[in-house]
C-alpha cells in the first residue's frame, strides 16, 4: 500500500521533509502547498505531487493520508487542525504552536478527528541520543544532581532580514530560544524529566529582530536536579550544541548529536570508553539552517507511519511535543518580569 503525503509549507524545511518522505519505500508524495505558488511549484517539480497556493484545496486533495507542515510556527495548530478536521493525520515541525493554549487546541482537534498527531523532533531518535536515553534509564549516573545545555549558534543577520516571519513575536514566537534551542530544551525533558520551576533573563544582543537572540535561565526539575540553560543565536562562529547530565555516580555529555563523555565512578561493562563517539567541531546547524542530511528527519516520518499502522503511540506525540512549549512560555514570562515561574 503507498502512503500519500502531503507537504504543508514550501520553505527549506518542507525540502527537507519532502526528501526524507521519499527515501522510505512505499510513500510519494500527494500535493504540496505554499502562499508563493512557484516555491510550491518547484518542490513538486523536484519531489511530485500536485502544488497548490490555496490551503483548502490542497487539503481536499485525494488521495492523501496526512500533511508535514512546514510552515511558519503561529500557523502549525491552524492549519493542523484544518487538516484533522478532514480526517488527515498531522506531523508538525516543531514547535507544536508559538504558546500553550495554541498547542493545547491543535492536541484536543487531533483527539477529537481520532488522527493522530506527532512532532518534528528529531534528534530524540539519533543514535547516540538513544544509547544516552537507555545509560538514564538503567540507572548508571544515580541520583540526579545537575543538567546543563547550552546552544550558542549564530545566524547573520540577514537570516532574519531574509524571512517574513523569522524574529517576529507574531509568526516565530519568539527567537533563539523558541526556534532553535528548543530542540535541546526538548531532549533534556525527554532525557532527564519534567521541568518545575524556570528564572530566566532574555536579550538582543546583537540583531535588529523584535524578540531575543539570547536567553539564559535556571532550572529547577522534578527528579531533584538544578540545571542552566542558555540558548543564543549571537555568538560567531556558532558552536555544537553540548548537554551535560551529572548524577552522584557521574556524568554523561552529548555534544551536537554525539555521546562523548561517560565518566563514572564505577565503570560499566555495559558502557565501555570504545563505544563513545570522537569529539566534533561545530556542527553545520550551529551557524546554518539547512539541513543536509535528512536521516533524522525520515526516522520520524518513519515511526510516524508505525505509529499510524499499529494505531501506537509516535516517539514525540502531542502531549510530548507539549511540554517543551510549556517550559518556553514559562521562560519568556520569567524573563519579561525578571522573576522566578513555577510550572504547574
Amino acid at each position: 500500500m503507498t502512503i500519500q503525503i502531503g507537504i504543508l509549507g514550501a520553505g527549506n524545511i518542507s525540502d527537507t521533509h519532502a526528501r526524507a518522505a521519499l527515501a522510505i519505500p512505499g510513500v510519494e508524495i500527494a500535493a504540496v502547498y505554499g502562499r508563493n505558488v512557484e516555491k510550491a511549484r518547484r518542490l513538486a517539480e523536484l519531489y511530485g505531487g500536485v502544488p497548490y497556493d490555496r490551503l483548502e484545496q490542497f487539503l481536499d486533495h485525494r488521495p492523501m493520508d496526512l500533511v508535514a507542515i512546514g510552515s511558519p510556527s503561529a500557523l502549525h495548530g491552524e492549519q493542523g487542525i484544518a487538516a484533522a478536521e478532514r480526517g488527515l493525520h498531522v506531523l508538525v515541525e516543531k514547535p507544536l504552536d508559538i504558546n500553550t493554549a495554541r498547542a493545547d487546541a491543535l492536541i484536543a482537534a487531533t483527539d477529537r478527528a481520532g488522527v493522530k498527531l506527532g512532532v518534528f523532533f528529531q534528534d530524540r531518535l539519533k543514535p547516540d541520543v538513544v544509547k544516552l536515553k537507555g545509560m538514564l534509564d538503567a540507572g548508571v549516573i544515580g541520583r540526579p544532581i545537575l543538567a546543563s545545555g547550552r546552544v550558542k549558534w549564530y545566524r547573520p543577520p540577514e537570516y532574519y532580514g531574509g524571512s517574513r516571519w523569522r524574529g517576529t513575536f507574531k509568526l516565530d514566537g519568539g527567537g533563539a530560544l523558541i526556534n532553535q534551542a528548543i530542540h535541546t530544551l526538548d531532549l533534556m525533558l525527554h532525557l532527564w524529566g519534567p521541568i518545575v520551576s524556570v528564572d530566566a533573563r532574555a536579550g538582543t544582543q546583537l540583531h535588529t529582530i523584535e524578540v531575543e537572540d539570547t536567553v539564559v535561565a535556571t532550572l529547577q526539575f522534578e527528579n531533584g536536579a538544578l540545571g542552566v540553560f542558555e540558548a543564543s543565536t549571537a555568538v560567531f562562529p556558532g558552536y555544537a550544541r553540548r548537554v551535560e547530565l551529572t548524577g552522584a555516580n557521574g556524568t554523561l555529555t552529548l555534544e551536537h548529536d554525539s555521546l562523548v563523555g561517560v565518566d563514572l565512578k564505577v565503570a560499566d561493562p555495559r558502557f565501555s570508553p570504545e563505544s563513545l563517539a570522537p569529539a566534533q567541531g561545530a556542527a553545520v546547524n550551529a551557524s546554518s539552517p539547512t539541513v543536509s542530511d535528512a536521516t533524522p528527519h525520515r526516522r520520524i516520518i518513519e515511526d510516524f507511519l508505525h505509529a499510524i499502522g499499529t494505531s501506537g503511540r509516535p516517539a514525540c506525540d502531542g502531549p510530548e511535543g507539549r511540554r517543551s512549549v510549556v517550559v518556553i512560555d514559562a521562560i519568556y514570562v520569567s524573563a519579561r518580569s525578571n522573576e522566578p515561574v513555577t510550572i504547574k
